[in-house]
């Protein structure tokens, strides 16, 4: 039967969300191809789309798409790559279609549910995606699905092992907690591909794997599997076999050296020991890429290795070793492109000779091997494109020969001892690097001319100063510009708004921040902390439309509170703290705050007045659970370089936590901080603030609230730090908050309140300054009896409870009535990967990793 089957584009899910199915699906209707979709295709296909709420879907992914057979009319093929966000539900129309092939659901927001056992009644399924999808809760089956936060157990009774057409299963990501892989995997005996990485497997691998005779690729990484290596000596079809970060020990056979297509093996980070078992011959090994990294191997490990001519990726990184490696070993590997030697096990000898390393390589990986010099070995290499020794004691100039190696794209030389640069300031114009990291030295001096190349320049902690030169702004392809933590002055360069990222964080610089902001300037992070700003914050900061964090705190800037950057659809972090920010934080009739993604806000110590109304805290992010779980943990700009490596950038910011002021932590987006202390706000604090069930962080410091504690504290359940300290709060310390489980730190101290303290571990695990300052308090911590007194019992009348309860149950109404409007907020953060090859979490292994 034919199927070049006609695609329904994804113009087809933007249609169903805004067309009616009866208009939608006629034979005239200007989508090519839906005629050959049957009736009842379409109407099941209608209904499973009306299952799930699809307006996070990317309407320009191309990949997306319906295909119908032409004879047929039934359904064959089916991707939806995050799209969906919902319940799979076990009686879902998706299992109607019966003559279905290939089924992608990967990347989506499936809602806590098992896997319907329904799934194994597609019996001619040959491709099945179900990565990065967030399902939760016991698979019906006994295969792990990857790729989607699965967790529970494994069931070995599952329909799904009847799939035997299966060629293609990916199932990483998840999170099953499963001894091994399940026997009946053996089963399936035409897989091709089969994906089970990133989930909590333990366990030795069951020898039915070698069963799978099919197999071209097999990937098990970022498991706890234990025991040998698993027997695939009879996987004589397979190409690519990835172990990685697993717990498994012993030798490494001489057969996976020996097998005939293997090209690809990945064992890095296991615990395997011994020596490595020789190929039979040089000639006999397709080894191409090799990774061995952290392992315990004793003895001459390397000899084997330099047997495997035709290797192209050679990762032998931070190896356990008792002796050094001379690279003299690896004289034999022509054709070598990518070698990490990372680790202090290397010869520092054979670091000064240029003979023993292939005229081929591209690049190459020095990390923490302590050497004192630039290895002489780079001069002479000229098709080198990535370097990097970072992390060692490498003193004295930057050489200028390194500026003139022809291919040079990448370069890591953070965390040495460098003072400067040889040559004039001019020395790198003309270089060709792309990307260059110089954080944690000792340079000094003013910053050189950068290269015209350049789009990712970190120089963060060193000790340049001067002007920040006018060249900068004639960069056109710089994207990331990190100057942090240094001693520049003078005023910040009027091209703010050409960069992706701009940190200037610690230095000492004055004048006002630019006012000339471009409409849809590229800008995503401002950082201008701890520098001698005044003014006020640019009006044109509202062209920024991608901009997710503004941090300004530590400067004199002189303003109101800038109520208008809440049109900024993307705008996560606001840190406005220690300046002179004046007047009203709610004027009258604002009503909520209302940022649409704002999930950190700290404007402690400043000058900001007036009470907040009992709604101010509806509408915000903070208010889901699961906010951004599925998007990148960190605030991150990231660009690949050379095979597995990407150079991230990751935010951080200075946090008031838990009583301690830790500077630059890196900035968390699937949680919320406030931070409104040292201003002189009054009133009571909104009942609203139980909405934040994503709160981590609550410091209201410092202010002139009066009013009791709102009960609705209580449903904080992820709140780790509350200092409601220096105010003239009254009344009792709600029972609720020592049931807060991951309550660490609480400062209650200079109220007016009474009554016993709430008794729980959470709570009398407390200092006693925690608490002093109120006369009225008695019971642990503090030393004051409560027996026979007049003092009212902790927990507040049943009447008030009552009250606040039905308050919050109000705001929690309107709250559910803004859903809209937070479901198109994760719409268009699903948008934010438009500088990123893919979220780091699913696709991308970090170069911090």
């Amino acid at each position: 039967m034919s199927e070049p089957l006609l695609r329904l584009h994804f113009l087809l899910l933007l249609l169903l969300s805004c067309v009616s199915p009866s208009s939608l699906f006629t034979f005239n209707n200007p989508v090519v191809g839906l005629g050959a979709c049957g009736p009842h295709q379409i109407q099941a296909f209608t209904q499973f789309k009306n299952e799930f709420d699809t307006r996070a879907c990317n309407h320009s992914d191309p990949w997306n798409g319906v295909w119908c057979d032409n004879s047929t009319g039934a359904v064959t093929k089916l991707r939806l790559r995050a799209c969906l966000s919902g319940t799979l539900k076990s009686n879902s129309s998706l299992f109607q279609f019966h003559q279905l092939r290939h089924l992608s659901l990967s990347h989506n927001k499936f809602t806590p549910s098992s896997i319907p056992s329904k799934l194994g009644m597609l019996k001619k399924l040959e491709f099945l995606y179900l990565s990065c999808s967030g399902f939760l809760g016991h698979l019906p089956s006994s295969f792990n699905v990857s790729g989607n936060h699965f967790s529970g157990t494994l069931n070995p009774n599952s329909s799904l092992f009847e799939l035997h057409h299966l060629t293609y299963l990916n199932l990483g990501f998840n999170n099953f907690t499963s001894s091994s892989l399940p026997y009946e995997f053996g089963n399936l005996n035409k897989l091709e591909v089969l994906v089970v990485s990133s989930n909590r497997l333990f366990g030795q691998v069951p020898p039915t794997i070698s069963n799978l005779t099919q197999l071209t690729k097999l990937k098990l990484p970022f498991n706890d599997l234990t025991g040998s290596l698993p027997l695939v000596q009879n996987l004589t079809k397979l190409s690519w076999l990835e172990l990685s970060y697993n717990h498994f020990s012993g030798t490494i056979p001489s057969s996976l050296f020996n097998m005939p297509f293997l090209s690809y093996l990945s064992l890095k980070e296991n615990n395997l020991n011994g020596s490595i078992e020789a190929p039979n011959s040089s000639s006999s090994s397709r080894l191409e890429h090799l990774y061995l990294g952290k392992n315990h191997f004793e003895g001459k490990i390397l000899e084997p290795i330099s047997k495997l001519i035709n290797l192209k990726e050679l990762d032998l990184s931070y190896l356990n070793t008792s002796y050094p490696i001379d690279l003299s070993l690896f004289s034999s590997l022509k054709s070598l492109l990518l070698l990490d030697l990372s680790g202090d096990w290397i010869s520092q000898a054979s670091l000064s000779s240029d003979s023993y390393i292939s005229s081929t390589l591209e690049a190459l990986y020095l990390k923490q091997c302590n050497i004192s010099d630039f290895p002489n070995i780079l001069k002479t290499v000229h098709n080198l494109e990535s370097i990097d020794v970072s992390h060692n004691r490498i003193s004295g100039k930057i050489p200028e020969w390194l500026w003139s190696l022809p291919r040079l794209s990448t370069l890591f030389i953070e965390n040495n001892l460098l003072t400067g640069f040889e040559g004039s300031s001019e020395v790198l114009v003309n270089s060709s690097v792309q990307i260059l990291d110089m954080d944690s030295n000792s340079l000094e001096g003013a910053l050189p001319h950068l290269p015209l190349s350049i789009n990712y320049f970190s120089t963060k902690n060193n000790r340049f100063g001067g002007n920040i030169p006018l060249s900068i702004c004639n960069r056109s392809s710089l994207d990331v510009l990190d100057l942090s933590y240094n001693n520049f002055t003078g005023p910040i360069p009027h091209c703010l708004s050409n960069f992706l990222i701009l940190n200037l964080r610690k230095n000492n610089l004055v004048g006002s921040i630019p006012d000339n902001y471009y409409t849809t300037a590229p800008l995503r992070s401002l950082d201008v902390g701890y520098n001698r700003l005044t003014g006020k914050l640019p009006r044109s900061l509202l062209n920024c439309s991608a901009l997710q964090l503004l941090s300004v705190d530590h400067n004199r800037i002189k303003d109101t509170f800038p109520f208008s950057l809440k049109a900024l659809p993307k705008l996560q972090v606001l840190i406005l703290s220690s300046n002179k920010f004046y007047g009203p934080l709610s004027p009258p009739n604002q009503g909520p705050l209302g940022f649409p993604e704002l999930r950190i806000l700290e404007i402690a110590g400043n000058n900001l007045t007036g009470s907040l109304p009992p709604d101010f805290f509806v509408n915000w992010k903070a208010s889901s659970l699961t906010m951004n779980e599925d998007l990148h943990l960190y605030m991150v700009y990231s660009k690949a370089t050379y095979g597995v490596y990407v150079v991230s950038y990751r935010e951080a910011i200075d946090l008031q936590y838990k009583g301690l002021y830790m500077e630059q932590k890196r900035v968390v987006t699937f949680y919320a901080t406030i931070d409104f202390s040292g201003n002189r706000l009054e009133g009571e604090i909104p009942v609203s603030i139980g909405l934040l069930k994503a709160l981590i962080t609550l410091n209201l410091s410092n202010n002139a609230f009066t009013g009791h504690i709102p009960l609705s504290l209580a449903n904080l359940v992820k709140l780790e730090s509350l200092d409601l300290s220096s105010n003239q709060l009254s009344g009792t310390i709600p029972n609720g908050l020592g049931n807060l489980s991951f309550l660490e730190y609480i400062n209650v101290s200079h109220n007016q309140l009474k009554g016993e303290i709430p008794q729980g571990t959470q709570i009398t695990g407390q200092p006693k300054s925690s608490f002093e300052g109120n006369d009225g308090l008695c019971g642990l911590p503090i030393e004051e009896s409560c027996f026979g007194t007049n003092t009212p019992p902790a927990e507040q009348t049943k009447q008030e409870e009552e009250e606040e309860e039905e308050q919050v149950l109000n705001w929690k109404g309107v709250a559910i009535g803004y859903g809209v409007g937070v479901l198109l907020g994760l719409a268009i953060a699903q948008l934010i990967a438009s500088y990123k090859p893919e979220w780091l979490a699913c696709l991308v292994k970090s170069r911090n990793r």
